[in-house]
């Protein structure tokens, strides 16, 4: 088996960062009034700036063209040269053709082996992990592995107009629901990509990629976040695919949903104890980790995951956290490797640290631990 090392990192942020006062001025204000939620999630998220391929209610940017973008930051000569393509993201631009076989359709390069995993902020990881073990296995030589999202178009207050429409047809209160008005102060559009490779870099740092472990709770716990989906009266999501096309747009079907009731109650608490199984399963010590690097929606979980740590009397120094959160804001499957593409490009990096990254995936309780070695 090979090792596998993480050679490259590069990033796309689209357009200019938006500060948190200049939200409504992009995605616009819905039913012409400031949010409610606005100033209590920006109060408990710590995001301070975020960035919209959107300007005058109109696209920049798609999906495909951010990841690709980010693809071109690896490779500075120019020429796109990959064994494979792993491309996750929530939302890509279209049902089919996958992401992946659009975001190389945006690429000068030869015919390459593509995979498009589904889901949320672990879809980028799912897509990592094949990147790593097809290298490790020899499969293949070399890869790359991207996150991305673009999500303000989804966001933008003109496809709420159905559904304010409704409500105020049945005189009901003309504010969309807290669980789709919350995220629209959470979510932004980005992009990250890494190249990995069989050999490490002969001048530079590289990092070693150890393991990466991944579970779900998905056998035991509801639906947390969706989109294209609404929940009935029981709890259980009802598919687009069953509604019609006034449904649609009356209950503002495709925006992104999150049951924060279910998101306080789980989203810490399971991911402890993965980690809880992993530090059984691998022999760890969490004082060996040189750099933290959790995937926070929110800075309010921060000490959350502390709480939930001493309650399984364990504990991650404060020092060695790392996140970007509130400058970036929360990217999804990009947040990952915008974290570790910051940290890389440092300097603060030396050889023989070890680093551990923690993603936690809220749409159906989806978890990954990766711990890597600078060489």
């Amino acid at each position: 088996m090979q090792e596998v090392y993480i050679n490259r990192l590069a990033k796309y942020l689209p357009n200019d960062p938006i500060p948190n006062e200049a939200i409504e001025d992009v995605l616009g204000y819905i039913n012409g009034k400031p949010s409610r939620a606005k100033a209590i999630v920006l109060r408990n998220n710590g995001i301070k700036s975020r960035y919209y391929a959107l300007k005058d209610g109109k696209s920049t940017h798609s999906n495909a063209e951010l990841t690709a973008l980010a693809i071109k930051g690896l490779f500075p000569e120019g020429k796109v040269d990959t064994d494979l393509l792993t491309c996750g993201t929530s939302f890509p631009d279209q049902i089919l053709p996958s992401h992946a076989a659009m975001t190389l359709g945006l690429l000068k390069t030869h015919p390459t082996e593509i995979y498009s995993p589904s889901g949320a902020c672990c879809s980028s990881i799912q897509g990592l992990k094949h990147a790593y073990l097809s290298i490790k296995s020899g499969d293949a030589q070399n890869a790359v592995a991207t996150g991305s999202e673009k999500l303000s178009n989804m966001m933008d207050a003109t496809k709420f107009d159905g559904e304010i429409e409704n409500l105020e047809a049945l005189n009901q209160n003309g504010f969309i629901a807290f669980e789709k008005d919350f995220l629209r102060y959470m979510l932004s559009d980005g992009a990250a990509a890494a190249y990995l490779s069989n050999q490490p870099n002969k001048e530079d740092i590289s990092l070693r990629i150890d393991w990466i472990d991944m579970t779900s709770f998905s056998n035991e716990l509801d639906t947390c976040m969706y989109a294209g989906a609404v929940k009935d009266e029981s709890g259980a999501v009802v598919s687009w695919k069953d509604m019609d096309v006034k449904e649609w747009r009356n209950q503002s079907v495709f925006a992104v949903k999150q049951d924060t009731r279910l998101l306080g109650q789980y989203v810490v608490s399971k991911g402890v104890d993965f980690l809880v199984d992993i530090i059984a399963k691998r022999g760890l010590d969490l004082f060996t980790y040189n750099h933290f690097l959790p995937h926070l929606s929110s800075n309010f979980f921060r000490e959350e995951i502390k709480k939930g740590l001493a309650l399984r009397g364990l504990e991650i120094p404060a020092d060695v956290w790392f996140t970007n959160l509130d400058r970036v804001g929360n990217v999804g499957a990009a947040s990952p490797f915008l974290m570790l593409e910051e940290l890389f490009h440092s300097g603060r990096l030396n050889k023989g640290e070890k680093i551990l990254m923690m993603i936690p995936e809220s749409a159906r309780f989806i978890y990954a631990y990766i711990q890597i070695t600078v060489v």
